[in-house]
C-alpha cells in the first residue's frame, strides 16, 4: 500500500512528487515496450532493434526519462519521497539514469543532440562544394516569371541548335536529276 508522504521543508513540493511517480511508470514503460519491441522484431525476420521503424520513439522515451530523473536529482526536497518509492532510493536512480543517459546518447542521431552550434558549417566544409551547374533543382526558390524565362531561353537554345545548317556534302544529292529522262 502506498504511503502518504509529507514534509515539513516550508515550502509545498507536493506537485512535485507527481515527477517521482512519472519517473517510475517511464521507467516501467519503457522497459515493456523494449520488450514488446525486441518481440516484434523478432517476428519481422529477427531485425536488430535500431532497424525498427518506430525507433526514434524509444529514443523518445529514453529522453523523457533523462529529463525527469534530473529535475529530480534537482530538487532535494524529493529525495525522501524517491527513497519510499523506488528500490534502492536515490543510489538506484542515479545508477539507472546514467545507463539511461548513456544508452540515449550511444543511440541518438546527430539531429537529436546538438551540442556543437557549428555542427551544420563543419558539415559543409567536410562535404566541400558541389558542382551545380546540371542541377535539376536549380530552379527551386524561384518566383513562377524567373523559372519561365529559364525554360524559355533552354527552348531557345535547343531551337537554336537544331536550325544549324548543316554543311552539304560536295556530291550530288541522289534526287538531283542531270537532264536525261
Amino acid at each position: 500500500m502506498e504511503q502518504n508522504v509529507s514534509f515539513n521543508s516550508g515550502k509545498d513540493s507536493s506537485g512535485d512528487f507527481w515527477y517521482v511517480d512519472n519517473y517510475v511508470l517511464l521507467k516501467d514503460y519503457y522497459d515493456r515496450t523494449i520488450s514488446r519491441i525486441a518481440a516484434r522484431c523478432v517476428r519481422k525476420g529477427n531485425i536488430a532493434i535500431e532497424e525498427y521503424p518506430f525507433y526514434g520513439y524509444i529514443l523518445d522515451v529514453l529522453e523523457e526519462i533523462s529529463e525527469t530523473g534530473d529535475y529530480i536529482l534537482s530538487h532535494p526536497d524529493l529525495f525522501q519521497y524517491v527513497e519510499k518509492k523506488i528500490a534502492g532510493g536515490i543510489n538506484s536512480l542515479k545508477k539507472n539514469l546514467n545507463e539511461f543517459k548513456a544508452e540515449l546518447k550511444n543511440n541518438s542521431s546527430p539531429e537529436m543532440i546538438k551540442q556543437d552550434k557549428d555542427e551544420l558549417k563543419k558539415m559543409k566544409e567536410a562535404l566541400g562544394t558541389i558542382d551545380k551547374s546540371e542541377d535539376p533543382t536549380s530552379g527551386a526558390g524561384m518566383s513562377m516569371d524567373q523559372v519561365i524565362n529559364k525554360l524559355m531561353k533552354q527552348e531557345a537554345v535547343a531551337q537554336q541548335s537544331s536550325q544549324t545548317p548543316k554543311p552539304q556534302s560536295s556530291s550530288q544529292s541522289p534526287n538531283t536529276n542531270n537532264g536525261n529522262m
